[in-house]
């Protein structure tokens, strides 16, 4: 019965229009038959709604994304591409993805939900490279049908909560890396909540580690997914949230990241908070000076001209 109850939450939030926004359109990421590193396999997408009303889903092996689009005479312009959270295991599909696009097309931005392919040997050849891929392919979806959408191509963001944060500055430090890369792919900004950010073993999530690199894992290339090594003059600038008492994806990942876009001159804000733990989303009660956190990146998107004053 919980199994059926979640499909039907999930069939709701990705595919029933919301008579709020003008479109709700699932896209798929790519051509029929045409996945890449695709690897043919019996296995099941499920969706299920815990006891906390959070939406869970597993075996994602075909990529899609879910479209949030604003009317026309209330669009800004801007857009964020959301990586929901789960290690790299399940996502997070509620709270860390169609609640904050709903809350993003209040203040007229767009927003698109990514379900992005969980690794593992049994679906995907090379599994480590597959989730950058699927977000390269959604990010440059999104800017080629950007006039469609009343989209500027100069604000388009990404955004991601743990694992999904990992993707988001993974995309963001990676986008013209890969067979897949290109200038289409580059986010214009990023939003990093409680983000996985470094694969090494003093910061790394290791449920989220050894689920993106599996049998492949090599110092190599945790090096190279350790995205606090791999910012760049051209990495966008960003947003950062975190508690300090969050004992599941230590803020030093944060801390370093900011760090490292410091260094490179890159604008960035980051806010640190004493306790929430980990996976909160905008489920702030009784978390203290966090429930802020929303509104803090309210303000930093109005310093940008995305939300209008």
């Amino acid at each position: 019965m919980k199994k059926l109850t979640g499909l039907l939450v999930a069939l709701a939030l990705y595919a029933t229009p919301d008579k709020s926004m003008a479109q709700n359109e699932v896209i798929n990421l790519w051509p029929e038959g045409k996945i890449p590193n695709f690897k043919a396999n019996t296995i099941e997408e499920k969706s299920v709604t815990d006891e906390s009303n959070i939406l869970r889903i597993s075996g994602v092996s075909v990529p899609t994304m879910t479209a949030f689009i604003v009317p026309k005479e209330k669009a800004t312009g801007a857009a964020v591409m959301i990586c929901p959270g789960g290690g790299y295991g399940i996502l997070a599909a509620s709270h860390e993805g169609s609640d904050f696009a709903k809350w993003f097309n209040d203040r007229g931005i767009s927003a698109f939900v990514l379900k992005y392919r969980l690794p593992s040997e049994k679906t995907m050849t090379h599994q480590h490279e597959v989730p950058l891929m699927d977000a390269m392919q959604a990010m440059k979806l999104i800017r080629q049908s950007a006039g469609k959408w009343n989209i500027d191509v100069n604000k388009i963001g990404v955004m991601g909560f743990s694992a999904g944060g990992h993707l988001a500055a993974t995309l963001s430090t990676h986008f013209n890396k890969g067979e897949k890369a290109s200038p289409e792919s580059k986010p214009n900004f990023s939003i990093l909540i409680y983000p996985v950010i470094s694969l090494t073993p003093e910061l790394a999530h290791g449920g989220s580690r050894d689920n993106l690199l599996g049998a492949e894992k090599s110092d190599e290339l945790i090096r190279y997914y350790s995205n606090e090594l791999q910012v760049s003059t051209e990495t966008p600038p960003a947003f950062l949230v975190h508690a300090m008492d969050d004992t599941g994806v230590p803020p030093e990942n944060s801390i370093a990241y900011y760090l490292a876009l410091k260094k490179q001159k890159i604008p960035a804000e980051m806010h640190l908070y004493p306790k929430g733990g980990h996976g909160y989303g905008m489920r702030t009660e009784g978390k203290g000076s966090l429930a802020n956190w929303p509104a803090a990146m309210d303000g930093w998107l109005k310093s940008l001209g995305y939300v209008k004053n």
